[in-house]
């Protein structure tokens, strides 16, 4: 981190206009990279690809690139963990350093994961999931707005400014990481590599409003054992299905106790329901007409700030406990817990309004109106800045719809704007220094496909 200021903390009205004019001028293209991007089923475990497109991106542009394998080992004993039960040999997090001649400004992390959710059943899209379009002011596909479009905005800000003959006066990392949607390890390699900033902007989807508090998320797996029979003598036997049931009905009721003691939180009081518990993943059994001798359900359940994950643990387990008491095979037969992936804390942005003052003029700037704030119901990767290193860290992003859901989409509007924000918010924080015979008015943007500003080769995705 860096102790100094911006060296403009400011532009002039002129700049500003040629930075905007800037994004517009490119913004077919960022579109045509963001679909790029989206075409690339990076689901858990398969996002390398995605990972090749967005290192030949910022190799393209200068930036120099940090591409390394993430060793689980080495983050086990971190802050944050959460356990990975999937292949993680290939878990790669890539890192763009954009380095000024002469560090005189603030520091920024750019953060963007690039992994995503399942699809689902394929013929329940309207629109092929991996397959992304535009239509009616609209960018669908699975990713799209969680969030490779935000990743994609970052960098066609940071373009903007290169175009108008301005650089960025603070170092900065732009860094796609992996197993947001499960773990956040990928941000926590980044963390143990050295990465450190003065402040840490998620372009998330917020609908152009600024992310002030999320809550924490806690995943486990109910590992249920039943006695197997022939269904003809089902009585003989135990179903684990059921038992299972008998479970999730207890934790249901863990659920709505722990959202009785929400009412009196912060940020979350005026919610009716904003912590979760969600079974969702259930498997079990092994024939129709035997009594099932197993079952496992993968469970998710949201926990306040400030609420220590190891004592939710605690009060899970408890739960467990006194149901499977309750139950006449399971009170000799016990279930078992297992932490299945997040073991992470909620978070309330802190410390930050250095850098949510410039976020509130550049935002001004570009939507002609005060910056608006949301609670999140559920969780990003910007606890780890925050809460463990102490860097301001927020998200900031487009307007998304359908997220985790078939169809999901993006605003393009919305992505015009982000865009227009993040360059203006890059110049505050920063600053900016002028370049030496650049930004002379209509000189075109580096172009999508991943030619830089000095006519380097195109990057297509691997």
């Amino acid at each position: 981190m860096t102790d100094g200021t911006s060296e403009r903390t400011s532009l002039s009205a002129e700049d500003r206009e040629r930075v905007l004019a800037a994004v517009d001028a490119a913004f077919e293209r960022q579109i045509a990279t963001t679909v790029a991007l989206t075409a690339i089923p990076s689901t858990r475990g398969q996002e390398g690809p995605c990972q090749d497109m967005v290192a030949g991106l910022l190799r393209a542009r200068g930036y120099e690139v940090d591409d390394w394998r993430i060793d689980q080992a080495e983050l086990a004993a971190l802050p944050g963990y959460g356990p990975v039960e999937t292949d993680f040999s290939r878990a790669r997090t890539v890192v763009g350093t954009y380095r000024p001649a002469r560090e005189a400004g603030r520091s920024l992390i750019f953060q963007g994961h690039c992994d995503v959710v399942p699809a689902g059943p394929l013929d329940m899209w309207a629109r092929p999931p991996f397959g992304p379009v535009v239509e009616d002011g609209w960018l669908y596909g699975r990713g799209a707005g969680d969030m490779k479009s935000g990743t994609v905005a970052a960098l066609y800000a940071l373009d903007a400014l290169a175009a108008a003959g301005l650089a960025p006066a603070g170092r900065i990392h732009v860094q796609s990481v992996i197993e947001e949607e499960s773990t956040g390890l990928g941000a926590l390699s980044t963390l143990q590599r050295g990465y450190r900033a003065d402040a840490c902007l998620i372009p998330e989807p917020t609908d152009g409003r600024l992310m002030r508090a999320q809550v924490g998320v806690i995943w486990f797996r109910l590992r249920v054992r039943g006695e197997p029979a022939h269904v003809a003598r089902a009585a003989t036997g135990a179903n684990a299905i059921k038992a299972a049931y008998h479970l999730i009905q207890a934790l249901e009721g863990l659920e709505a106790e722990w959202n009785g003691r929400a009412r009196d939180a912060r940020y979350f009081g005026t919610l009716a329901h904003p912590l979760t518990f969600n079974p969702g993943i259930i498997r079990g059994g092994d024939w129709a007409s035997s009594v099932p001798a197993w079952c496992d359900v993968d469970c998710r359940i949201g926990i306040l700030p400030g609420w220590r994950v190891a004592e939710c643990q605690a009060e899970i387990m408890a739960c467990v406990a006194a149901a499977a008491a309750a139950h006449p095979f399971l009170a000799g037969n016990p279930p078992e817990v297992v932490w299945s992936g997040f073991l992470s804390p909620g978070y309330e942005v802190a410390g930050a309004e250095a850098a949510e003052a410039v976020l509130a003029e550049a935002h001004g700037r570009v939507y002609g109106g005060p910056l608006e704030e949301s609670y999140f119901t559920g969780l990003t990767d910007a606890r780890f800045y925050g809460l463990d290193h102490g860097i301001p860290a927020f998200c900031f992003g487009a307007r998304m719809e359908r997220a985790h859901a078939f169809d999901e989409r993006v605003e393009l509007d919305s992505l015009r704007r982000l865009t227009k924000t993040l360059a203006l918010f890059v110049a505050g924080w920063c600053g900016v220094t002028p370049v030496p015979g650049r930004g002379v008015r209509g000189e075109p943007p580096p172009r999508a496909d991943g030619e830089s500003a000095a006519g380097g080769p195109p990057v297509r995705p691997a």
